[in-house]
């Protein structure tokens, strides 16, 4: 079976011309010419970006999915690649409902209609790894609450297994038989889109994402995130709240509901910084599919998200390195951006500065000249990238993962308001964040959080002061007697030097008079 799908794949490479795209860098020459012959008569007009696209379509969800993942490393791909696959949309036809159904029961160990007061048997949604159902719920506390289904596709962890075997083999591959094959890192794109499947087959984590967003931003109006209903989740079915909304690509019946698109497209940005920056914490995969806008009730004018299978985390010391790195770039203070990276350890020690910072300037400074509604700051972020890259710098999948991010939320942003002035709304917001993480206020918290480690310390501060007192005090005698035993040996090895050198005296004084030979100098 495996050797099949292997050859239909190979079929779609040369059916897309996609064989065409890593020509030029086959490292043997007789590969070079075996490809040409295979490849003689064929036409091809569409640009490469499109027919890689369009293969991955053809193979298939988990190779759309692929090429989902392989988007966000825009550090790997020349730009027109990763703006088309970037256009991937995972949608799929649904599964037999009966089918959904009994994975349902199956998962929750009771019968459908034991749970649900009303179950909508055709899917709302449906993407490669999972579909979405309406219903009511009808037992305990929340009977009558409106509640969205997700189920898993049965079988889907055997299938990806097999396709990602065959995406292994591939990229072995390409490291021995691709010029470049090492440096674009193929071994460690697939673990890292293995790593997104396998988190994204299990639901419960998606519903402990989802559970922690809310909390984030709990008592806020900016983002809305679906409760969980945990007890009726498992690791092939969750069930959430269900939110209701308008799809944000719907720009005209936003307008029509009376939403204010300027202060939305505002907002957006600020739900991506408040993420990014004051928890670490980011919904990584918020393209139109996944953000609703909420028109109704308390909520109006809310961001609504949903799917959380894939997030992203940052450390106090990613934010730091971020917000500096933006706030640089606001005053083109190029040679602060080149220092950042040397600081963060992210370029090699003996770096120059001074050429990091030319190679930065020589990248952005065109884009400052350009009205700064028109700049792109999800781009420039990507621009140090590939200026960086000569500079082996060591791109953290954590910042690829917010940089996709960031070009996704501009892309809201400026669908509502094309007018947007991105650099603008977060200027403010960068400054501010800035002055809260060194000011009294930062420190307070600090405090804070260190307390009651310190409540736990403090009352055995005599007895470890004492205990490192006599431990340095046993040191100090230790090394005390390490130095007499040197000097003690020292002078043992003195007086054996002179012990040897008398005795071979006296031997060789002993031998001349043995002999009844004169001694020298008589």
């Amino acid at each position: 079976m495996r050797i099949f799908r292997l050859a239909r794949i190979v079929f779609t490479v040369f059916r897309f011309g996609l064989d065409e795209i890593v020509l030029s860098s086959l490292k043997s020459p007789w590969l070079q010419r075996l490809v040409r012959i295979l490849a003689f008569g064929r036409r091809l007009s569409d640009p490469r970006g499109v027919r890689l696209r369009r293969a991955l379509e053809d193979l298939g969800p988990i190779f759309v999915k692929f090429g989902q993942v392989l988007s966000t490393r825009r550090d790997l791909l020349p730009t027109d690649v990763a703006d088309e696959l970037a256009a991937l949309q995972d949608r799929v036809p649904p599964f037999d409902p009966e089918v959904a159904v009994r994975e349902i029961e199956r998962g929750l160990g009771r019968r459908l209609d034991e749970v649900f007061a009303r179950f909508e048997r055709q899917p709302v949604a449906s993407a490669s790894i999972a579909q979405v159902h309406f219903a009511v719920l009808k037992d305990g506390k929340l009977a009558g609450r409106e509640v969205a289904v997700k189920v898993l596709r049965p079988g889907m962890q055997a299938a990806i297994d097999k396709d990602l075997a065959l995406l292994e083999t591939g990229a072995q591959l390409v490291e021995r038989l691709w010029r470049d094959g090492k440096r674009l890192r193929p071994r460690e794109v697939v673990a890292e889109f293995d790593k997104y499947l396998h988190d994204e087959l299990d639901l419960m984590r998606e519903a402990a994402n989802a559970s922690q967003l809310r909390r984030n931003f709990a008592g806020s109006r900016l983002l809305r995130v679906p409760e969980m209903h945990w007890d009726y989740c498992c690791d092939n079915v969750i069930v959430m709240e269900r939110m209701h909304g308008i799809p944000v690509s719907q720009v005209s019946r936003l307008r029509e509901a009376g939403l204010d698109i300027q202060k939305l497209s505002a907002s957006a940005v600020e739900v991506f910084f408040t993420q990014a920056l004051r928890d670490g914490f980011f919904h990584a995969d918020m393209h139109p599919g996944n953000i609703y806008v909420s028109d109704r009730g308390e909520d109006f004018g809310s961001w609504i998200a949903l799917d959380f299978g894939i997030v992203g985390t940052l450390s106090d010391s990613d934010k730091n390195y971020l917000a500096q790195n933006f706030l640089a770039f606001f005053r083109r203070d190029y040679k602060r951006v080149a220092e950042l990276h040397v600081e963060s350890g992210w370029v090699p020690a003996d770096t120059r500065v001074d050429e990091l910072e030319s190679a930065i300037r020589a990248v952005c400074e065109p884009i400052f000249d350009r009205p700064l509604k028109e700049i792109s700051f999800g781009q420039v972020l990507l621009r140090l990238f590939e200026a960086s890259r000569r500079f082996n710098v060591e791109i953290q999948p954590q910042l690829v993962l917010l940089q996709k991010t960031l070009l996704n939320i501009e892309g809201l942003g400026r669908q509502l308001d094309p007018d947007l002035d991105l650099w603008k709304t977060a200027k403010p917001f960068l400054e501010r964040w800035m002055q809260e993480q060194v000011g009294f206020k930062r420190l307070e918290e600090r405090l804070k959080v260190e307390a009651t480690q310190w409540s736990h310390l403090l009352p055995q501060l005599p007895r470890l002061l004492h205990q490192a007192l006599a431990d340095s005090s046993r040191q100090d005698r230790t090394l005390a007697e390490l130095r007499r035993l040197r000097q003690e040996a020292e002078r043992r090895n003195r007086l054996l030097l002179i012990g040897v050198t008398s005795a071979a005296a006296l031997a060789i004084m002993a031998a001349w008079a043995f002999f009844g030979m004169p001694l020298p100098g008589r």
